[in-house]
């Protein structure tokens, strides 16, 4: 039994494949494998199939019936019939703002050094960021993705590794930090601009968040500055917070997908609680500021959801809802997101300093949460489809 390879080429047109379909019928032939892609009008199809008949008649029909829609078709007949295909081991997702063909040709080159076979290239993203997906094969995981990441910083792209497989598919529940991860800006620092301290505020934050203060205590010495500052302020506050572009949408389609979605937060409560109303979130953790008399009295309530209480922020939650920490999603910015980042299935670096991109397992340096779902394996054609049929469909200008 001889296996036969057909590739056809062309400008696409109706009807192609199924010429191509009938003439395949006529010879009694078995299909292994069928790949087809259309760009930009351009039709590449390829076909593989064992026939036990003549080849070269298969061939010659094959061509006639090809040549007379002006479609161009090779034929390779291996008369061994050896069909191994190797399945892919990981999913490399490429992310870049423009994506330029300098990056796609090192990572190539970088590949082919190490012995890395690609099996296939797809586009699955062309807004915000573009976007595309390979399936490939490698002998090594750590030595992928340290290649990988050589290539990302040296290209200026984000390159996303994750084993091939249906885990990738299986994640049901995302945590994210707030503070320049879900919006824009610190909390903190908005409410000591009502207290005449926000450039004190701003570098003790900077530190904590670099890692080089302690967490709870670097808290403790904002929130003290915030004494005797009108409770009011939080709604106020809370009312102006700025969503990260694209954080509607990444939490309106998982939403859809059946995600759990919420926010741990080393911010307030109070704050938080807009933007769980807002974006209909299923759970959140955050510190209490404390209230007397209506004024805050510089003091947090409670337990400090610090850096490891982020990840048993993360733990607690997935246990409420049945949902195996591998199948959990994380995404931060700050040192203090480091443990729930490395707890969570798929740790997501948003925008991070190098000591949190090292931790994760893979990190965004995009203004746009949207790339959360290019990694998840889901396209922008997809969440688009879905948002023109609830009417939430739009593009704003970049």
């Amino acid at each position: 039994m001889a296996s036969v390879l057909i590739t056809v080429g062309g400008p696409d047109k109706p009807g192609v494949t199924g010429v191509l379909f009938t003439a395949l019928a006529a010879h009694h032939v078995e299909v292994l494998d069928v790949d087809q892609v259309v760009i930009r009008g351009a039709l590449t199809l390829g076909v593989l199939v064992h026939t036990a008949g003549d080849p070269e008649a298969l061939q010659e029909q094959v061509e006639q019936s090809m040549h007379s829609l002006g479609m161009r078709v090779a034929v390779a007949i291996d008369r061994a019939g050896d069909t191994e295909r190797r399945s892919a081991t990981h999913t490399v997702v490429v992310l870049g703002r423009p994506l330029q063909a300098r990056a796609i040709g090192a990572l190539a080159r970088t590949f082919g050094d190490v012995g890395v076979n690609i099996e296939t290239i797809t586009r699955i993203a062309d807004y915000p960021v573009t976007g595309l997906e390979l399936s490939v094969s490698a002998p090594d995981d750590e030595r992928l993705r340290a290649v990988v990441a050589a290539v990302a910083t040296k290209a200026g792209v984000d390159i996303a590794v994750q084993r091939a497989g249906l885990a990738r598919r299986a994640k049901r529940l995302i945590v994210f930090d707030v503070d320049s991860t879900l919006i824009t800006g610190e909390v903190i620092e908005m409410l000591a601009d009502h207290t005449g301290t926000r450039t004190r505020v701003e570098e003790i934050t900077a530190a904590a968040m670099r890692g080089e203060l302690d967490f709870a205590a670097s808290l403790r010495e904002r929130v003290a500055m915030l004494e005797g500052l009108d409770a009011a302020v939080l709604d106020e506050v809370g009312a102006s917070l700025e969503l990260t572009p694209g954080a509607r949408t990444t939490i309106r389609t998982l939403k859809r997908l059946g995600y759990k979605c919420g926010i741990v937060s080393g911010g307030f409560t109070q704050v938080a609680a807009h933007l769980v109303r807002e974006l209909d979130l299923d759970f959140v953790a955050a510190n209490t500021l404390e209230v007397v008399d209506g004024r805050l009295t510089g003091r947090v309530e409670g337990e400090i959801v610090d850096r490891a209480g982020k990840a048993r922020a993360l733990e607690r939650f997935a246990a409420e809802c049945g949902v195996p920490l591998n199948q959990t999603v994380a995404v931060g910015d700050g040192a203090n997101d480091i443990d729930m980042l490395t707890t969570a299935g798929l740790g997501i670096a948003f925008n991070a300093k190098p000591l949190v991109a090292d931790a994760a397992d893979t990190a965004l340096n995009q203004p746009f949460l949207d790339p959360v779902l290019f990694i998840l394996g889901i396209t922008r054609e997809e969440v688009e489809e879905a948002d023109a049929a609830d009417g939430h469909l739009r593009r704003v200008p970049l």
